[in-house]
């Protein structure tokens, strides 16, 4: 298991459709095969800047993920929205305390 950070800056004018896009995707792909956790984030700084939180079973079922129709479809209504370029980092949890 591991997890996937997505950092997306968005063009403030667009922060109201990505979250109501987001609102409607957000079930599809929690329950995409595969991934086991899902959140979103805001930055407290800088309101427009978003973070998804994503678990994932392996490597494969998140690349299943990234060639999906779903994800094409929610990367073509989100990409146009950025105000900068996204940046992604898959993590290995060495320690986690709950």
């Amino acid at each position: 298991m591991f997890t996937r950070i997505v950092k997306m800056q968005f063009k403030k004018e667009n922060i109201p459709a990505f979250l109501a896009n987001f609102e409607e995707v957000k079930e599809k792909i929690r329950n995409f095969p595969g991934c086991t956790f899902l959140e979103l984030y805001n930055d407290k700084n800088d309101e427009t800047i978003f973070f998804t939180y994503s678990r994932w079973k392996d490597e494969t079922d998140l690349e299943n993920y990234r060639t999906s129709e779903l994800f094409k479809e929610v990367w073509s209504i989100t990409k146009p929205m950025f105000k900068t370029k996204a940046e992604a980092w898959s993590v290995d949890t060495l320690f986690s305390l709950e």
